[in-house]
């Protein structure tokens, strides 16, 4: 070989590409990254975008008709509600109550640890009968004194005995009428502790102050009891709570611009917030004389002509005021927008969500329908309003919807 060929071979061909296996390699390495840019982005966006719970905007039915004159919203309420507790501390042994169970007027609700209450009563009873026992024996020494002293008069009377004698047996007399006085009072102060005993006794049976129904169970057997708070929470100060359902009413807040348009008697109709096709026959009982600085409501206690066990304490109600009198009487204003949740409302604007992304919306707030709030205007029926939007949710914002 001469020197030009060899000089060929060690040129550099520029001209050259990399090999099969060399591309393969770099094609994996550019997916591997592109997989890892997205994997990247959608985490980012998957953390950082809130999530939101939403609900569909209703329309607002007026409750009344067409005698209604005004409109309110408000809660059925039990004027006879009473948590049960015990008039002494203890430990309860028996409770007999569960929740909806109906309870007679005495009936017994729980038991208490009752064996330091039996041995007083016992000491009691003892101490009465030892009492009454010597009231006995004082008795026939009385008598037998009695009877020294008549004959020690006779026989002084006849100077047969000394003065002396006479005086002895007089002595004796009254020494055994006072033991027998002192012994009565204490067969009575006896009798007293028989009574307090009884009575301990009987405080550790716990009974209903009235006739209901049970809502709520406190206590379990083995916990403490007080009827005052105790530190530390260990004690429990109720056994549980009885509503007289035979005491419900409605009460709701009037605004006091249309407080005019109720009177004492006037009758009603409700709607509860459960069942609004049920109207509910009523009658206003009183108006409250004291209004709500906060709110410029009065309220106004209505008493409920239909019993039904359908209505249960704290239920939401929406009230109509019918016009007694038949006269053309102008309405209140009533609600004729849409009903959203009232913390839906931020100010005077709601956050509508569509299409995963969520618009501010300036709307028209009017009156609250108990847990709810009217939009007058800039809002639709069956539109989804963020419920409680978090402080940072901004116009546009993209978001997701928590599963209900």
């Amino acid at each position: 070989m001469d020197t030009a060929e060899l000089l060929r071979e060690l040129r550099i061909d520029r001209d050259g590409r990399p090999s099969r296996a060399r591309r393969g390699r770099y094609i994996l390495a550019a997916i591997a990254l592109v997989v890892l840019a997205a994997a990247a982005w959608f985490a980012w966006s998957w953390f950082s975008t809130p999530t939101v719970r939403t609900v569909a905007a209703r329309a607002a039915a007026p409750a009344g008709g067409a005698g209604s004159v005004l409109d309110a919203s408000g809660y059925v309420t039990a004027r006879r509600q009473a948590t049960v507790s015990a008039k002494i501390t203890g430990k309860i042994t028996e409770v007999l109550i569960e929740e909806g169970m109906r309870v007679a007027d005495g009936a017994v609700l729980a038991r208490l640890d009752d064996t330091e209450a039996k041995a007083q009563l016992g000491l009691a009873r003892a101490q009465l009968a030892a009492a009454r026992s010597q009231d006995g024996e004082i008795r026939a020494q009385l008598q037998q004194a009695e009877r020294d002293y008549t004959r020690s008069q006779e026989l002084f009377n006849k100077q047969l005995v000394p003065e002396q004698s006479m005086d002895a047996a007089r002595a004796q007399r009254d020494t055994l009428r006072a033991k027998l006085g002192s012994n009565q009072e204490q067969i009575r102060v006896a009798t007293e502790s028989v009574s307090v005993a009884q009575v301990q006794l009987d405080n550790t049976i716990v009974r209903a102050p009235f006739a209901g129904v049970v809502i709520a169970k406190s206590a379990q057997p083995g916990e403490m009891i007080s009827p005052i708070s105790a530190g530390g929470g260990f004690t429990r100060t109720g056994i549980g709570t009885i509503v007289d359902m035979d005491s419900l009413e409605i009460q709701v807040d009037v605004n006091e611009s249309y407080i005019n348009r109720v009177t004492a008697g006037q009758p009603v109709e409700a709607m509860l917030n459960a069942y609004p096709d049920w109207k509910i026959p009523g009658s206003v009982i009183a108006i409250i004389p004291a209004a709500d600085r906060s709110k410029a409501t009065v309220k106004v206690r209505i008493a409920i002509r239909s019993k039904d066990p359908r209505i249960v304490p704290d239920m939401g109600v929406r009230v109509a005021f019918l016009d007694a009198g038949g006269g053309a009487v102008p309405r209140a204003p009533v609600a004729s927008g849409v009903l959203v949740p009232a913390d839906a409302v931020r100010g005077d604007a709601v956050f509508v969500y569509a299409n995963g992304r969520v618009e501010r919306r300036s709307v028209t707030p009017g009156q609250a329908a108990g847990a709810d709030r009217e939009i007058v205007k800039g809002l639709r029926a069956a539109e989804r309003v963020v419920v409680a939007p978090p402080p940072s949710l901004k116009d546009g914002a993209a978001v997701r919807v928590a599963d209900k």
